[in-house]
């Protein structure tokens, strides 16, 4: 009795963490949910907002700097004046106390630079190009954020799967625990065949607890790249399609012109190049204009000399040229020029190592996926051999000329075969992600999404 109650509580505990219904969430639903909510995303989308400032026009140099000044003074001074008088040809003095000057000014200038050997232009350019490498590293963290939300859901996927090839087995433990429970009741087995099929039920039940904690698990791995805390009450698709007209001189081809960080590489042999434009354009002198306009007013108060002005007022403009040039700097721009010059030839060394690694990393996934597309196709025949063996065995052993053991083990082949075919199915679609990933085609497998613009230079 004790062992009934313990069975129907493990089975009461499984139906409760079915649940009634669950929603679906969707390839298509879980990118949208990621792009707009995935932490790395909004950092990079931030960073890509900072680099399309410094890119603009504001940032460039081009435009003009003006400044306006003004100020206000007050002065209370004593005063004490010596003179010769002309008609005593003597030196009198003349004390006054409470002398007050007040003066105002105003100016507005204005500077430009007409010529900075050209240093502005290579930088604005430069400035341009790190735009387009910020581009393309969003970019890289949108398709590693695409291959990692797909690893975890169809994780999920997979696991979802399992769990019910393992639930289909509780269930036929289930009728199977039953039936020999009957035959015993009325003597047409023995106690042994009763307790293997309740072992059966408890060892099948255990494993249905670790999938759908593990389930669990992988659910909150999803919330995680979603950027969101979403209910664990849902189910995802698990259907899959591969890519059947992918073919491997087109995948190489792409790889060489689209992969992401191969065109970073590119961006960043742009960016030394104009590195070195701009150290050179210290050889070259600079012209620079500038303008002002300026408006003064002076007023004195209880002046001790009578002849002094009362007020002053005054206002012009003024304008000239300020041509600067650095002859000899000790060396110090040829030495900049020489170390950006080798920070180029590092950048091109590395885009040669770059390709070589993933023209080498290409030919590996290719094999790699078109070794478990057999696999698949060779586990999906196992399943219909397992079956037929589980279904011809289940039949002996209801006509009593097969062993449970012999049946158990028939129906343990049946779930491994069940088993090894969808993670098969998985791991060859994670493969083809991959090598879309290595493409550039990651981010338009699913949905189209618009990426950042590129800067034309």
């Amino acid at each position: 009795m004790k062992s009934n109650k313990i069975k129907i509580a493990i089975v009461l505990f499984l139906a409760t963490l079915q649940g009634f219904s669950q929603e679906v969430l969707t390839k298509k639903q879980a990118l949208e949910i990621a792009l707009e909510n995935n932490f790395g995303i909004k950092i990079a989308n931030n960073n890509l907002k900072v680099a399309k400032n410094n890119a603009g026009i504001y940032n460039s140099g081009y435009l003009p700097t003006t400044a306006l000044n003004s100020g206000a003074d007050y002065r209370n001074n004593n005063q004490k004046i010596i003179f010769t008088d002309p008609q005593t040809d003597n030196d009198a003095e003349r004390v006054g106390t409470g002398a007050v000057t007040k003066s105002y000014n105003v100016s507005l200038g204005l500077n430009y630079t007409l010529f900075d050997g050209l240093g502005r232009k290579y930088n604005y350019q430069q400035l341009k190009e790190t735009y387009n490498l910020t581009a393309l590293q969003a970019k890289e963290t949108i398709e590693n954020t695409y291959l990692q939300l797909f690893t975890v859901y169809f994780q999920i996927a997979r696991l979802s799967e399992n769990t019910l090839n393992l639930e289909e087995a509780l269930t036929i433990s289930q009728r199977r625990f039953k039936r020999a429970k009957y035959q015993y009741e009325y003597g047409q087995t023995t106690k042994l065949e009763v307790l293997n099929a309740e072992v059966d039920i408890n060892n099948d039940s255990i494993l249905v607890i670790n999938a759908r904690q593990q389930l669990s698990n992988a659910k909150r791995g999803l919330n995680a790249v979603l950027g969101i805390e979403k209910n664990k009450n849902y189910q995802v698709e698990t259907g899959v399609n591969f890519n059947r007209l992918m073919n491997f001189e087109a995948l190489q081809q792409k790889t060489i012109a689209n992969n992401t960080i191969l065109k970073q590489n590119q961006k960043n042999i742009a960016i030394s190049k104009f590195n070195i434009k701009i150290n050179k354009a210290n050889y070259l002198p600079s012209l620079n204009f500038s303008t002002s306009y300026g408006f003064n007013r002076t007023e004195n108060e209880n002046l001790v000399n009578p002849f002094g002005a009362r007020l002053i007022t005054s206002d012009g403009l003024n304008a000239g040229l300020n041509l600067s040039w650095n002859i000899f700097d000790g060396g110090a721009t040829k030495t900049r020029v020489a170390n950006a010059k080798i920070a180029l030839e590092n950048q091109q060394i590395l885009l040669d190592q770059q390709k070589f690694a993933i023209q080498n990393s290409i030919k590996n996934t290719w094999e790699n996926y078109r070794n478990q597309l057999f696999v698949l196709k060779s586990q999906e025949k196992n399943i219909q051999t397992t079956q037929n063996n589980f279904d011809r065995t289940q039949e002996k052993y209801r006509l009593g000329q097969v062993t449970s053991i012999e049946f158990r083990q028939a129906q343990i082949n049946l779930i491994n075969s069940k088993t090894a075919a969808n993670n098969a199915k998985f791991d060859a679609k994670l493969i083809e992600l991959l090598l879309l990933q290595l493409s550039g085609d990651i981010s338009v497998s699913y949905t189209h999404l618009t990426l950042p613009t590129i800067c034309s230079v």
